[in-house]
């Protein structure tokens, strides 16, 4: 019989992942001699030897978490019988103790983009109606559809019309303390490069969140010029079509400076990615995570810049991280990113357990731990060279 198909990532691993689509039968004989003790589905963990209880499991050579019965060798191994450990002690975590030497640069790569005014580059052309309030997004909804609907055929170089909608800015404290967090977000999503770097804006008028709260005009300079900014309680919008009809009116104005734009050669350094969680299996760290690593290390090689965004994926993998920061410093703010999720969790009375999700563990994750350590491979093997808190912008 054709040796059935497992996957062992670690040599110190006690565990392995069964490949097979239809998973693995019980009486499955495995290539060390260990027969299945029941069934294992698609991507999830087989004993490769007898675990007694409270002894540790492994995976990526890493504690995945513990025994919380004896398993036989054979035995699946899964949520019900794994018990989830300790975080690791921020105090204690190594500060850039294993930080990467610089790669090799590339040059000479290229892409095209759409440079703006600010020197940033977008990837797309798209026109953006952002908002300052809740009350507002329902109409300005209504209105990109009929933009997209009526208008956008006629611009053939604009890729699309999107709205920034939120719940934010009606009777918030402005001042509080937090209120920033989503202030600058909202101006930041605003600023995004496929934007054009002139997006329109749709305000209430009563709101606690005015237009120039949330892009100041030494940050947007057009909020001082019509026909960018259209105040739905204003004396000349008599109905809901004067509203939707003035939405229409400006973007039709927008659109025709967004059509004229082309795309120009710009250097990979202009790049600017993000990444985030493509819903995680037992098999995303072994095979798309760590491709998408390999992808970050070129575009960091070419001077791109590429962010890693996972807080809450990555708590229980950060000493990983912290070792590989480009300085001190920079593992300091690492830390101080997961002491904020971890006082998060407090404040709400709940633990991590709550990752990861049904999908995630029916795809063979057992808990956060391991789903962290998967996580982290789209990090690469580049140093963590900054720390962007929330709603900031990279700037390097």
């Amino acid at each position: 019989m054709e040796a059935p198909q497992i996957l062992q990532v670690h040599p110190d691993d006690n565990v392995a992942i069964a490949l097979p689509e239809q998973g693995l039968p019980a009486g499955t004989k495995l290539p060390n001699g260990v027969v299945l003790q029941q069934h294992v589905p698609e991507a999830h963990k087989v004993a490769l030897g007898a675990i007694a209880s409270g002894s540790p499991i492994k995976r990526y050579g890493q504690i995945i978490g513990y025994a919380s019965t004896d398993l036989a060798a054979g035995a699946w191994v899964h949520e019900g019988n794994v018990s989830l450990p300790n975080m690791p002690d921020l105090a204690s975590v190594p500060l850039a103790t294993a930080t990467p030497p610089r790669l090799p640069r590339l040059e000479g790569y290229t892409f095209q983009g759409f440079r703006n005014p600010d020197g940033s580059v977008g990837t797309k052309n798209i026109l953006a109606i952002s908002t300052t309030v809740q009350c507002v997004a329902a109409t300005v909804n209504y209105a990109v559809r009929r933009i997209r609907q009526d208008l956008l055929p006629r611009f053939p170089n604009v890729d699309d019309v999107i709205a920034i909608t939120h719940n934010f800015g009606c009777g918030v404290a402005i001042g509080a303390r937090g209120a920033d967090i989503p202030i600058r977000t909202l101006r930041n999503l605003t600023l995004n490069p496929n934007l054009g770097g002139a997006p329109m804006v749709v305000s209430l008028g009563c709101e606690k969140l005015q237009p120039a709260e949330m892009l100041p005009s030494s940050t947007l300079p057009i909020l001082q010029q019509a026909p960018y900014v259209v105040r739905l309680q204003d004396e000349e919008h008599m109905c809901f079509d004067d509203m939707v009809n003035a939405i229409l009116t400006m973007a039709e104005k927008r659109l025709e400076t967004l059509n004229a734009r082309r795309r120009t050669t710009c250097p990979a350094s202009d790049l600017v990615v993000g990444m985030q969680c493509g819903g995680s299996d037992a098999l995303s760290g072994v095979t798309a995570n760590p491709a998408v690593g390999v992808a970050s290390d070129l575009l960091v090689r070419a001077g791109a810049t590429v962010m890693f965004s996972e807080v809450t994926e990555v708590r229980d993998a950060i000493a990983l991280l912290t070792a590989k920061a480009a300085d001190a410093h920079v593992a300091r703010r690492l830390v101080e990113e997961m002491r904020w999720y971890d006082e998060y969790l407090d404040r709400g009375g709940i633990d991590r357990s709550a990752n990861p999700s049904p999908g995630n563990k029916k795809g063979g994750l057992s808990n956060i731990v391991e789903k962290a350590l998967g996580s982290a491979a789209k990090a690469g093997s580049s140093a963590i060279a900054g720390v962007v808190g929330p709603g900031e912008r990279a700037t390097r």
